[in-house]
C-alpha cells in the first residue's frame, strides 16, 4: 500500500495529471479562437465558411468530412501556438542554462562527473585537481 500512495503522490504523476488538464482547457480555448476568429477570418475571401456543415453522401451513408476539416484547423493552430509559445522559449532559456552551467563547471578527469571549475578536489571520487583559472 505504500508503494501505491507513493506512486500516486510522486512529482511526474502530479505534473502529467496538472498538464492533462490544462491541456483539455487549453484545446477548448483554441476551439473557441478558432470558431470565433479563423472561420471568419476565412469568410473575407468569400463567404463564412461552415466546416461542420460540410458533408456527402454515398449510398446513404452521410461522411461529415466538414468536421474533420475544424478538428485539422485546432490541431494546427494548438501545434502553432504552443510551439511559438511554451517551446520555443523553453528551448531558449534551457540553452541559456546550459551554458551558464558549463561556464561554472567542468569534469573530473577522473570519474568524469560534474564539478565546480574552481575545485581542487572531486566531490564524488576525492580525486585532487589543478583548478582552472576562471576567464581563460
Amino acid at each position: 500500500m505504500n508503494g501505491f500512495k507513493k506512486f500516486l503522490f510522486q512529482g511526474n504523476l502530479v505534473q502529467l495529471a496538472v498538464a492533462v488538464v490544462i491541456g483539455a482547457v487549453f484545446s477548448e480555448l483554441v476551439t473557441a479562437f478558432t470558431t470565433a476568429f479563423v472561420t471568419p477570418l476565412l469568410g473575407i475571401f468569400g463567404r463564412v465558411p461552415k466546416f461542420a456543415d460540410l458533408t456527402f453522401t454515398v449510398n446513404n451513408s452521410e461522411f461529415q468530412y466538414g468536421a474533420f476539416i475544424d478538428a485539422l484547423i485546432s490541431f494546427v493552430l494548438t501545434a502553432t501556438i504552443l510551439y511559438f509559445l511554451i517551446v520555443l522559449p523553453m528551448t531558449k532559456v534551457m540553452e541559456r542554462f546550459a551554458r551558464d552551467e558549463e561556464a561554472t563547471h567542468r569534469e573530473c578527469p577522473s570519474c568524469f562527473s560534474q564539478i565546480s571549475r574552481k575545485a581542487i578536489r572531486c566531490a564524488y571520487c576525492t580525486s585532487e585537481i589543478v583548478p582552472e583559472k576562471m576567464g581563460v
